[in-house]
């Protein structure tokens, strides 16, 4: 099966849809490719109708709120890789680096990221096993949950 099959496999079980490629909104290349890899922008949480998850999560998000933000900005990644370079080029997904936008006693930035992980294991398989980090902020751009960036290993 094809990354591209798989995709939208993975999607209609987890009942979501594959968002339209996001386009940049200032002076920067949604992907650069250098030297076999694909260095992702930041991609955040909107929905497949291009609707922004907003807020903090463990305040006015929860976390199951939350990682299906970290889905959302996941399948944002996943739409630009797809429709820029296809998701059949990529060989492993390196490092995956999400910001959480965090209410001040929250700590479990790292359960909302299992989502995201998750979602490009059952995508690329073993392949879509990468290194990560969490991180909790106190404010992303337009107030969006969830921000990614991803780095991938290109065939």
């Amino acid at each position: 099966m094809s990354a591209e099959a798989s995709l939208e496999t993975v999607c209609r079980k987890i009942g979501l849809r594959v968002p339209p490629v996001p386009k940049p909104v200032g002076s920067y290349r949604p992907v650069v490719l250098a030297g076999g890899f694909a260095y992702l922008s930041g991609q955040l949480s909107k929905d497949a109708d291009g609707h922004l998850v907003t807020g903090k999560v463990g305040k006015e998000v929860t976390l199951e709120k939350g990682r299906e933000a970290a889905q959302w900005a996941t399948l944002q990644a996943l739409s630009l890789v797809q429709g820029e370079i296809g998701l059949d080029r990529v060989e492993q997904v390196v490092r995956l680096s999400g910001f959480i936008q965090s209410g001040p006693d929250f700590y479990s930035q790292s359960d909302v990221m299992n989502a995201a992980s998750e979602l490009l294991v059952e995508v690329f398989g073993e392949k879509g096993r990468h290194a990560r980090t969490s991180v909790g902020v106190a404010s992303l751009p337009l107030n969006a949950a969830v921000e990614i960036e991803l780095t991938l290993k290109l065939k």
